[in-house]
């Protein structure tokens, strides 16, 4: 080819690494931001098709099932082939998929298309935090993946809102359709301003058998996680998942162990700073999408906020990972990541604790300052131990660092709406309610209060792991 991508006048240019963080950012934000953006639109959706609520929550799930599946082999083959034309067709696939959805004449047209957006969605996300990695300074790393982070923080965040204010003025087909300029340009410059150096591997052997392995593992958990309190937990569909999680889990880590290139390299889970670090992104973003499940449903049923004010309320998350992600960035830079992950889970357990307390005496403003601290929590924590993750992966094994990182964050997506769900169904009963539709203000307030306790306990589980972590990491230094 005559033209070199990109250029040596780019690459060369100071700063080029803050044009690659940019361009990662536009699919990190836009791969996020459908993520969540879709919710807001399936009662409007379901009238259209005239269908049940049964059927079109599969509009989401299809969309989270196929991440879920092809996130951890399309990180593998991007370490084998190079991450730069996998995240740039990651965009033109991302588009035509939400192209089809928009123009969806039938259910089944929309969930094949959702599911050809999910691939997409999944070759950005298995690259974004990779492509950082690898092309930023260790000196700027913390504050680059603190940007990367707060992208796709806000674009999970403002999804309802977006969504909310594009059915209102055009219709929900729009959802779908915004994306195609927005990815467009991503492409573009995706082609453009991303490294090209990195070394390939292509003699490497893909590791299929333990693909097809690891994706109905991965499906079953976000499955079961999804639909285990509709369908019941010991339903025949339920006790399925089970069998596919453990078994699956066995055959894969015995497959693993015996071909000479796996799939993921086991040698990583010896890894404490991996595994922790993993554990807890599931778990923090397992309180903020609780948090986000259960406050609308509170602000509605209880307090009769309307979709919009409830969406002005999500919108104080953001803002929090906006005010507080530069900061934990430069805290990791000069100071030490540690620092800024026991802050920021710190501050999770704050805005929790806040929930629950002023649930049953409501303060708009102060139910605000919760939400406002969960974000800041998130902004604190995520991005310093993004980088602390990253930092102790091997570059030629950066892709599946990251494509890991970005599956326990959907695993953490699928555990918090479980868990919101299944912790406010149970409370509710112990409040004497069996249906939950005739459940009266007075039995609701301390199911949603009890609801938030829990979560604020399970972010008190995240503050020992992590102190832990530092402990063990010190003492090893």
């Amino acid at each position: 080819m005559g033209t070199q991508l990109p250029s040596t006048f780019m690459c060369n240019k100071k700063g080029y690494h803050w044009f690659v963080v940019a361009t990662v950012c536009i699919g990190a934000f836009m791969a996020a931001l459908d993520s969540s953006i879709v919710n807001i639109a399936l009662p409007v959706m379901k009238r259209d098709f005239h269908t049940h609520m049964r059927i079109i929550e599969w509009v989401s799930l299809t969309y989270l099932l196929t991440l879920a599946a092809f996130i951890v082999p399309l990180s593998r083959l991007s370490d084998m082939f190079g991450r730069r034309w996998m995240y740039s067709f990651g965009f033109f696939v991302f588009i035509v998929g939400s192209f089809l959805c928009g123009f969806a004449p039938s259910l089944r047209v929309l969930f094949v298309a959702r599911s050809l957006q999910a691939v997409g969605a999944s070759m950005l996300q298995a690259n974004s935090v990779s492509i950082i990695t690898a092309s930023t300074p260790a000196n700027d790393r913390g504050k680059a993946i603190g940007i990367q982070a707060s992208a796709q923080g806000i674009g999970l965040s403002l999804g309802p809102l977006i969504g909310g204010a594009l059915i209102t003025l055009l219709g929900w087909r729009w959802i779908f359709y915004v994306n195609v300029p927005v990815g467009v340009i991503g492409t573009i410059l995706g082609i453009l301003m991303l490294p090209a150096g990195e070394e390939h591997k292509e003699h490497e052997k893909f590791d299929l058998f333990g693909s097809l392995i690891l994706a109905p593992i991965l499906v079953a958990v976000i499955y079961v996680l999804n639909v285990g309190e509709q369908v019941g937990w010991a339903a025949p569909i339920s006790i399925t998942c089970y069998g596919v999680i453990m078994f699956g889990l066995v055959g894969f880590v015995l497959i693993e162990g015996h071909v000479q290139y796996p799939l993921i390299d086991l040698s990583l889970f010896r890894n404490r700073t991996f595994i922790y670090g993993n554990t807890v992104v599931t778990l923090s973003f397992a309180v903020m999408y609780g948090v986000m499940f259960l406050a609308p449903f509170y602000l509605d049923n209880v307090h009769k906020v309307s979709a919009l004010n409830s969406g002005l309320f999500l919108m104080v998350i953001p803002i929090g990972m906006a005010v507080l992600t530069p900061i934990s960035g430069i805290i990791t830079d000069k100071l030490d990541a540690k620092l800024s992950i026991v802050a920021g889970a710190s501050i999770i357990v704050i805005g929790a604790v806040i929930l629950s307390v002023f649930t049953e005496k409501y303060i708009a403003a102060v139910f605000a300052v919760g939400l406002f601290f969960i974000g800041c929590g998130m902004g604190m924590f995520t991005p310093a131990n993004n980088s602390n993750v990253m930092a102790s992966v091997p570059h030629d094994r950066l892709s599946i660092g990251g494509g890991m990182l970005n599956m326990s964050r959907t695993l953490g997506m699928g555990l918090g709406v479980a868990l919101g769900g299944l912790t406010y169904q149970l409370f509710l009963r112990t409040y004497g309610v069996v249906i939950e539709n005739s459940a009266t203000v007075v039995q609701m307030i301390p199911a949603f209060r009890d609801s938030f306790i829990v979560l604020a306990v399970l972010t008190g589980v995240i503050v020992v792991l992590v102190s832990i972590t530092s402990r063990q990491q010190g003492t090893t230094q």
